[in-house]
């Protein structure tokens, strides 16, 4: 199959109010695309702007990176007009989903990029990026909004800790309808167990913390793309944390829902939502998910943080 093949049809469906894995079932795919997959704030900016980095072979991008590498399943963009900023693109593609592999319709010319994080870290990000997203937003992200939830003085959340807490131990009184132990582990899971396929890569966030330039020059290498060695450090210091931040209008995603794209660069770092369980919540939690993947996997996904939470390297 050429240029504009059609992908085969997806075994899984995910459905929610943002997002809608059927948008790919029709997506005419290239040879060479990239699909950056992985859940929110595990580091999926981050890997778009290594992709375009790569590239382009330059920090000054010819467009906002959301416009360059698009998040296909997005719900509030109609989809034709997404497949149509994709079809006009003559540069290699890097396209956004948070969809796991399994929702996908796989195509073995398609390099697919999954990105993993620690799940307690990514939980605290989301708890930040939930603080800064506009209350309109808000309402509309949820299954079953009500008038009050759309004023922004509505806009409450619970300490981080408490936020924690439930988001790894759910109680049912609370109205959580499902295991978020379990869901926060299958898109990493479901990549983890097809990590020998050769058009499938598997990334942690700490590694991008602790050897960023190591993990930039594997990843061109994977992806065929050869470095000039005279702009390699540029590339580099410009997918640091820092420097994205300090460009957060033009690489930010879905800057029209934040109170301040800044904000989405807040931190970055591992380790700080273990910082706030006690030792006997993280054993609660490692009791949680021990049952509900092999050991090797959460060993991986769970690992200590680095001595310095990733510097100035780490990116949420």
């Amino acid at each position: 199959m050429g240029r504009g093949a059609m992908m085969t049809e997806a075994p899984r469906r995910y459905r929610s109010p943002q997002q809608d894995s059927a948008r790919w079932d029709d997506f005419p795919v290239r040879a060479g695309d990239i699909v950056i997959s992985s859940p929110a704030k595990s580091g999926t900016t981050w890997v778009q702007m290594i992709c375009a980095l790569l590239i382009f072979q330059t920090p000054d991008l010819p467009k906002p990176l959301s416009a360059l590498s698009p998040w296909l399943d997005q719900a509030f963009t109609p989809r034709e007009k997404v497949y149509a900023e994709l079809a006009e693109q003559e540069h290699r593609r890097f396209i956004k989903t948070h969809v796991p592999l399994d929702g996908l319709p796989l195509d073995p010319r398609v390099n697919y990029l999954v990105v993993a994080r620690h799940p307690l870290d990514r939980a605290l990000s989301l708890y930040h990026q939930a603080a800064s997203t506009r209350a309109e937003w808000l309402h509309a992200f949820q299954d079953h909004p009500d008038a009050q939830s759309s004023s922004p003085s509505s806009l409450t959340l619970p300490p981080p800790r408490e936020w924690l807490l439930k988001w790894c131990q759910p109680d049912p009184a609370d109205g959580w309808e499902q295991d978020v132990a379990a869901a926060e582990l299958h898109h990493p899971l479901d990549a983890w167990k097809r990590r020998a396929q050769p058009n499938v890569r598997l990334l942690h966030y700490d590694d991008l913390c602790t050897d960023l330039a190591g993990q930039i020059a594997a990843l061109a290498e994977w992806l065929g793309i050869t470095v000039d060695e005279a702009v390699r450090p540029e590339l580099v210091k410009a997918a640091t944390f820092d420097e994205m931040k300090a460009r957060a209008e033009w690489l930010a995603p879905d800057t029209e829902i934040l109170t301040d794209p800044v904000e989405f660069f807040r931190e970055g770092r591992s380790g700080a939502g273990r910082e706030l369980l006690t030792e006997d919540d993280l054993e609660a939690y490692r009791k949680r998910v021990a049952p509900l993947a092999p050991r090797p996997f959460l060993d991986w996904l769970h690992r200590d943080p680095p001595a310095d939470g990733g510097g100035a390297s780490a990116l949420g």
